[in-house]
């Protein structure tokens, strides 16, 4: 059989309009590439890459999917088992930082109640041609109680710093909840033998 070659296995997604950069933000964080040929993607498309926090080797399969509306109904079977989500806007296509109202909606129908957020402004090279501010991509971030970075995969800023950000927060959820369970599994034997002093360890 094939050694595991890593402890936890991690679900993103990355969803928001068509264009934004999802793909480009994907390719530079698994393969450290970027191209400038724009491509949409087909549906959905996933990356693997694993990374090392405290100490845990933690696979994360990275889905990326298709922006289009045409593509919805693929795209959303996918939110359910997801960990994480990144939902990402172009700073300089306002229309596409309005649709984050929309995608966040889109979560809240389809993804698990208590999946790690992280809003992504992306393309934060193009100075020039900027039209969403930061302050805004924050605000809107800071309203829904979730993580908020501008990044560029073109410069490669904030790529790598996103996904292990939004892993650690997954960590540190899913060991949370594991050292939860542990009190209460201490709590319940100690409860139970409060009531029965001839309480018998070996039958437990």
């Amino acid at each position: 059989m094939a050694k595991k070659t890593y402890d936890l296995l991690f679900k993103l997604l990355l969803i928001g309009d068509s264009g934004v950069g999802k793909t480009c933000i994907l390719f530079r964080f698994s393969d450290d590439a970027f191209t400038s040929t724009f491509i949409s993607t087909i549906g959905i498309d996933f990356k693997i890459k694993t990374v090392e926090l405290q100490g845990k080797k933690i696979k994360l399969q990275i889905w990326d999917t298709a922006g289009q509306e045409r593509f919805h109904t693929i795209t959303t079977s996918y939110y359910r088992g997801a960990m994480g989500i990144m939902l990402v806007y172009d700073i300089t296509n306002e229309k596409s930082f309005e649709n984050i109202v929309k995608w966040l909606r889109n979560i809240d129908e389809h993804a698990n109640e208590d999946v790690e957020k992280m809003i992504l402004g992306n393309k934060c090279d193009m100075t020039d041609k900027r039209v969403v501010n930061k302050e805004r991509g924050e605000a809107i971030a800071r309203e829904h109680g979730i993580r908020f970075m501008e990044t560029s995969a073109k410069s490669n800023t904030n790529i790598e710093e996103a996904f292990c950000e939004l892993a650690q927060a997954i960590l540190d959820k899913t060991s949370g909840r594991e050292s939860a369970e542990n009190q209460e599994r201490v709590i319940i034997d100690r409860r139970n033998n409060d009531k029965a002093p001839g309480y018998n360890k070996c039958c437990a």
